[in-house]
C-alpha cells in the first residue's frame, strides 16, 4: 500500500511538471519562434496605437465603412456576452431581427440581392470576416461615402480577400477591420463618416 501510494504521487508530481510546466513552456516558445504574429492574437496597429485584432470582429456603422455580420453578443459586439443566439428558424425573435436588417439593407443598397452572412451572426458572434459577396454588395455605398469609384474599391476588396486554407478547407473571406483600415489610408473619409465608426 504504501508502496502504490509513493508510486502515485510522485507519477503525480512527474507529470504535472512535464505536462503542466515543460510542455506548455515548449509549445509558447515554438509559437512565439515560428508563428510570432498568430501566437500574439494577430493585433493590429495603427500610428503605434492598438486598434483591434484581425481574429475579433469589430461593429462598423458608418455608412462610409464595409460593414461586418450582425453579432449576437450582448446588445452586439459585448466582449463579455459572446456567442451565438440559439434561435431556430422558425424563432419569432430571430424572423423579426432578420426582416429589420433586410428592410435596413435594402434601404442602403437598393436592387440588390442581399448575401445571406450580412443578416445571420456567427456562433461566436465576433466574426472577423465576410464573405467577398457581402463586400460586393456594400461596394456602391461605400463608394458614393467616399466619393470614388466602385473599380477602385473592387481592387481593394480583391487585395484584401482570402482564398480557403490549403485549397480545401473554409471559405473565401475578407477581413472587414484590416479593409476599413486601408479603405481609410487609401481613400479617407469625412469627419461625419468616421464619427459613425463603432
Amino acid at each position: 500500500m504504501k508502496k502504490n501510494l509513493v508510486t502515485a504521487v510522485l507519477m503525480t508530481i512527474a507529470t504535472t511538471i512535464l505536462l503542466g510546466v515543460i510542455y506548455p513552456l515548449v509549445v509558447t516558445g515554438l509559437a512565439q519562434l515560428l508563428f510570432p504574429k498568430k501566437a500574439n492574437g494577430e493585433l493590429i496597429e495603427k500610428n503605434g496605437v492598438l486598434v483591434g485584432s484581425a481574429l475579433i470582429g469589430q461593429g462598423f456603422s458608418g455608412p462610409a465603412y464595409f460593414h461586418s455580420r450582425p453579432s449576437a453578443a450582448g446588445n452586439g459586439w459585448d466582449a463579455a456576452n459572446s456567442g451565438g443566439s440559439n434561435y431556430g428558424p422558425t424563432n419569432h425573435k430571430f424572423i423579426d431581427r432578420v426582416h429589420q436588417d433586410v428592410t435596413t439593407l435594402q434601404a442602403e443598397n437598393p436592387g440588390q440581392p442581399i448575401p445571406v452572412d450580412m443578416v445571420t451572426t456567427s456562433a461566436s458572434g465576433f466574426d472577423p470576416d465576410i464573405t467577398p459577396a457581402a463586400a460586393e454588395f456594400q461596394l456602391a455605398r461605400v463608394a458614393k461615402e467616399r466619393g470614388i469609384s466602385i473599380d477602385q474599391l473592387q481592387s481593394l476588396v480583391a487585395k484584401h480577400t482570402q482564398e480557403r486554407q490549403w485549397g480545401f478547407l473554409g471559405e473565401r473571406r475578407v477581413n472587414v477591420l484590416e479593409l476599413n483600415l486601408e479603405l481609410d489610408a487609401r481613400y479617407p473619409a469625412t469627419k461625419r463618416a468616421s464619427a459613425a465608426r463603432n
